[in-house]
């Protein structure tokens, strides 16, 4: 049980870091529960610093 609701919150993870990189904005988060959301807007914010990163 416990391994498919961390496999849940990498999957937001995941998903948010790909939309950072994509340079989606945060209002486009998928996910209601704040767990998910959290990790989703978590994973969003590593992707646009690693977005701004490569652009230097």
């Amino acid at each position: 049980m416990k391994r498919q609701k961390r496999d849940r919150l990498e999957r937001a993870q995941s998903k948010g870091y790909q939309a950072g990189l994509n340079g989606r904005s945060s209002e486009t988060c998928p996910y209601q529960a704040m767990d998910a959301r959290s990790c989703w807007l978590g994973g969003w914010r590593d992707g646009r610093d690693n977005k701004a990163t490569m652009m230097k």
